[in-house]
């Protein structure tokens, strides 16, 4: 084997979705904060993106988390996740499987029966309690970035599902959350591939005809994902949705994405604060979610986020690449990675 560039990572999934984890990391991304290294990666180079998220080396249903120490006193570690379309702000099933890998690896030192972790991430600082037992991290629960909403009730007009209404909110990413029977769909394992079809064709108008940004992050202000919600019932505490990402469903109940949910509900009335809901995935994997309080970013209402689930170790990994390997660079074809990506 002759390899220039060998990188070794910690395989995790939170509640179903996999984080890969790459700790102490070596890869020379600029910037001294997380929001620059993010930055620098959407804008200006992002070679090692694609080098560890697309074929043959990532694979779509999987992040890759590049790990660094803070600079910030506050902060343990910090974090960015790359994914297959751009690198993204935050996610809370990728900061469950940071904060698993830093305790399980002994990178952090673990202490039962909890563990205080703070991350610095690009939307900010995320505190995560890790609650601990016989040297593993069990559940992990974090507090979320200031989410708000940015638009209730917009109105969409997208090919082959006519006119949708949709919310616009932030949760550490910014989401269109739209209903599951707007788009005649059912949200279980066998919708998956026209739940992915269906926000496609809404994400695709969004990224056109919606605007978005952070007040406080300029670099924040492009539209993450789409989040299908439905077939739940959240006057008795359950919520189901699905969040749409780079051709394929979140695997887990997605944190960002229930943080943003959270803040429309709260805009509606519809949850209060220390009001805890399950959120489920398509998988039936669960979170716990709830709003700890109320803050304000700039001068917009927001809530501040909880969101609790477990990760677990799978193995290891290694990547490496051959200096005559034409894919490099990576590669995506669209019958896995779906038309927006490919």
């Amino acid at each position: 084997m002759r390899v220039t560039r060998t990188f070794h990572a910690i395989e995790v999934h939170a509640e179903g979705e996999q984080g890969t984890c790459y700790l102490g990391s070596v890869f020379p991304i600029p910037g001294n904060t997380m929001r620059e290294k993010l930055r620098y990666i959407n804008e200006e180079d992002d070679s090692i993106r694609r080098y560890l998220t697309t074929e043959p080396r990532g694979r779509p249903q999987a992040s890759a988390n590049v790990v660094y120490p803070s600079m910030m006193p506050e902060a343990d570690a910090g974090f960015v996740i790359l994914q297959a379309d751009r690198a993204h702000a935050m996610s809370g099933s990728n900061t469950i499987c940071v904060v698993t890998a830093l305790l399980e690896t002994g990178s952090i030192a673990m202490r039962e029966p909890y563990t205080d972790v703070v991350l610095e991430t690009a939307a900010g600082l995320v505190s995560a309690r890790a609650t601990c037992r016989d040297g593993r991290c069990e559940r992990v629960t974090l507090d979320g970035v200031p989410s708000f909403v940015e638009s209730l009730d917009l109105s969409l007009d997208v090919e082959g599902f006519g006119t949708v209404s949709v919310d616009v909110a932030y949760g550490g990413c910014y989401y269109v959350i739209v209903r599951a029977e707007a788009l005649g769909l059912k949200l279980d394992r066998r919708s998956a591939r026209d739940v992915v079809e269906a926000a496609t064709a809404v994400s695709q108008v969004a990224r056109r005809e919606i605007m978005v940004q952070h007040p406080l992050y300029p670099e924040i202000n492009f539209i993450s994902y789409v989040m299908v919600i439905g077939d739940d019932d959240p006057g008795n505490g359950e919520l189901r949705g699905a969040t749409v990402l780079s051709g394929r469903v979140d695997r887990s109940p997605c944190g960002t994405g229930n943080s943003a949910r959270l803040a429309c509900m709260y805009a509606r009335g519809e949850a209060r604060v220390g009001q805890q809901f399950i959120a489920r995935s398509l998988i039936d994997s669960e979170f716990v979610v709830e709003i700890s309080a109320t803050t304000t970013v700039g001068e917009r209402a927001a809530i501040l986020p909880r969101i609790s689930g477990r990760g677990w170790v799978v193995g290891s990994r290694t990547v490496a690449v051959d200096p005559s390997d034409p894919y490099q660079d990576g590669f995506t074809l669209s019958d896995v990675w779906g038309t927006e990506i490919a």
